[in-house]
């Protein structure tokens, strides 16, 4: 394969050294390179192993990194025309990563077996050495008991389970001991519902419904077809291993602060409970709450969230998009057109571009592939990014068969499509390629993109939360965009838009004000006003569902011009002041419309004229003019007294009934 080392000198303005068998007859230049350099980026993986512990044996102590430009860039009918493609991977690889934090699980080995026949009694004899066992069968048949009993078999039905490795918490109905006489199979003493049962592992082989969502994906919990032997020959080596601490990636991380799931018992944002395909995400209050140990890293909670209160850590977004930015912006630096940015994970995508490396065409001299861990936490803000920077497509890539749901993906993909298409980058331009056959990934990149690029890249340097690189982002997208447009309407479940208010409706009781989680409504401490920030909307709804008016409806939408203005007024009037101490309270126009409805009234006239000047003071002055005045303002008058004529009494007599 062709080094191109004077193109990559040249675009990445660094050392450039080359080598053709640096792991082998040339490990001393190696070696030699460490002694002279405090970074040092090697364009191979293969050996990685090698080249680590070369440099632990010698002490080094710079940042060691690799990049694998063999099966990306040389392995490749394209390899003479992939020295960009060479530059912008090893400028990437060098980016530094923030280090990946870690959640603790501890197992102390007991496990609950959950079968129906002599399987999961077999399971639980071969696991018993390893693990504190306990099998429980669910509606057995005849079960033959063992001649020992080295560990208790019992019998129920699991009805609701939770909780990962190290806390699983179970309840259980038709729960029975079995009778020490059973003979030829066990037989049961009378069953109870509501037994409960705490254990570390759970092992289950009924071969039925899964007692958790996405049952791979939860630690502790293992699940086998009794029917299929090897499965459960895998399972029971796996269990055998589960017992001692666990480290396990904080893949996302949260802020309950930023969170607009509920606000005074009205739900806003589910975005993150729509998607999540664990069950990791549970309603705590105004928020969410996500357990770490339950996650199982899929990121689409991170790619939807709205506000930023969910962010992906593995690694977290600005990282992600600085290596995107080195990456793109090299590739054009050392000469390169026409770049289309391949996302793919570790798992499937490596795997699969190693294989059209090994035994097709390779990957094009103008695909730049970036490594994610998973796919679905590619969100909005890292595709408009993409395109900002003047990648004339994105690509990525995916299993035929999906791990999980891609909707929340997908939804990403359509929000970022419509709106470089209505900026002129054109349609399509973002596609998701769905294969596990290395030929039909080579046909998908073949084809030509219909993207046109920006017009003038942007080189911003991505740092901050998450909502504000995906503004950044957008923003950025717009000032490069080959047709700027100001507005653009997007689908309904879009997480950017306008609250739009019907001013004739809106009384200005500032109700939408204390109910936006992220201050885009805001008011004013002195008078009576409400403002609008569009680019803090996030379409939650909560505005909409808290006014009494129902005065604001949800637009979706990105206004460009509006993100980049401050707040605007959406309505504001005259204060009305009070008439004892002139403190501003409520709206002129309120306070003389109740006036006016209560014009006449017996409550507020005549003798209760005291209750209708009380209207007019503000809060303060009103309870000290009742207080003072000693008046009720809710009592109704004396009811007038009743006479009686003389004429119409009677007097009872003795002897009578009374009754005339």
């Amino acid at each position: 394969m062709p080094l191109h080392g004077e193109t990559v000198a040249k675009a990445c303005r660094t050392k450039v050294r080359t080598a053709d068998q640096l792991c082998r007859k040339e490990l001393d230049f190696f070696k030699s390179v460490l002694a002279q350099e405090s970074d040092v980026t090697v364009a191979c993986t293969q050996e990685a192993p090698l080249f680590g512990e070369t440099a632990e044996d010698l002490g080094y102590g710079g940042r060691l990194t690799f990049a694998n430009v063999r099966e990306q860039a040389g392995w490749s009918d394209e390899a003479r025309q992939a020295g960009p493609k060479t530059a912008a991977l090893l400028a990437a690889a060098a980016e530094e990563m923030p280090p990946i934090q870690a959640v603790t699980l501890e197992s102390k080995g007991v496990a609950l077996i959950y079968g129906r026949d002599e399987v999961a009694v077999e399971a639980a004899r071969r696991l018993s050495a390893a693990l504190d066992v306990t099998v429980l069968l669910t509606r057995p048949g005849e079960v033959t008991p063992p001649r020992a009993t080295e560990f208790p078999v019992v019998k129920g039905t699991i009805t609701t389970a939770s909780g990962h490795l190290g806390t699983f918490s179970l309840n259980v109905d038709d729960y029975a001991l079995p009778s020490p006489s059973s003979r030829r199979s066990f037989a049961w003493q009378p069953p109870r519902n509501g037994a409960s049962s705490t254990c570390d592992i759970v092992i289950d082989l009924t071969g039925g419904t899964p007692l958790f969502p996405a049952p791979e994906t939860r630690p502790g919990y293992l699940r086998a077809d009794p029917r299929d032997a090897a499965a459960v020959e895998r399972l029971i080596g796996e269990a055998g291993g589960l017992v001692g601490t666990f480290d396990k990636p904080r893949f996302v991380s949260f802020d309950a602060d930023l969170c607009a799931h509920s606000r005074s018992k009205i739900t806003g944002c589910t975005r993150c409970l729509d998607l999540c395909p664990t069950g990791a995400i549970t309603p705590a209050g105004d928020h969410v709450a996500i357990d770490p140990a339950i996650c199982a890293g899929c990121g689409q909670c991170a790619a939807a969230c709205p506000t930023g209160a969910a962010a992906y850590a593995l690694p977290p977004v600005d990282a992600l998009m600085r290596r995107l930015r080195t990456l793109v912006t090299t590739y054009a630096a050392a000469g390169g057109t026409g770049a289309v940015v391949l996302l793919h994970d570790g798992d499937h995508g490596l795997p699969l571009i190693d294989a059209l490396a090994r035994f097709g065409s390779g990957l094009p001299a103008n695909v730049l592939p970036l490594q994610v861990n998973e796919i679905t936490q590619i969100g909005p803000e890292l595709l408009a990014a993409a395109l900002a920077y003047g990648a004339g497509g994105i690509a990525i890539l995916g299993r035929a068969k999906p791990k999980h749901d891609l909707l929340g993906l997908q939804r990403s993909i359509a929000t970022a499509g419509t709106i470089a298409a209505g900026l002129g980058y054109g349609s399509d331009i973002i596609r998701l390629v769905e294969t596990d056959d290395p030929d039909a990934l080579d046909a998908a990149l073949g084809q030509p993109s219909p993207a046109r690029a920006a017009r003038k890249p942007a080189t911003f340097l991505p740092m901050g939360t998450k909502r504000g690189l995906l503004e950044m982002a957008f923003l950025e997208l717009h000032a490069t965009a080959p047709a700027p447009v100001d507005r653009i309407a997007l689908q309904q479940d879009a997480p950017f838009g306008k609250a739009q208010v019907d001013l004739d409706a809106c009384t200005l009781c500032l109700s939408c004000v204390s109910a936006c989680p992220t201050a885009a409504l805001s008011d004013h401490p002195d008078r009576p006003l409400l403002s609008f920030t569009e680019a803090l909307c996030v379409q939650c709804g909560l505005c909409e569902r808290t006014c009494p008016e129902d005065a604001i409806t949800l637009v979706p939408q990105l206004d460009f011009v509006a993100w980049r203005e401050p707040k605007r007024v959406v309505k504001e009037e005259e204060p009305f002041h009070c008439t004892s101490c002139d403190k501003a309270f409520g709206t002129r126009s309120t306070i003389e419309k109740v006036a006016a409805k209560l014009e006449g009234h017996w409550m507020f006239s005549g003798a209760n004229a005291a209750r209708r000047e009380a209207l007019f003071m503000c809060e303060d002055c009103r309870t000290e003019r009742i207080v003072n005045e000693s008046f009720d303002p809710y009592a109704a008058p004396a009811r007038p007294a009743v006479g009686i004529a003389e004429d119409y009494r009677t007097e009872a007599k003795p002897g009578k009934s009374g009754l005339n």
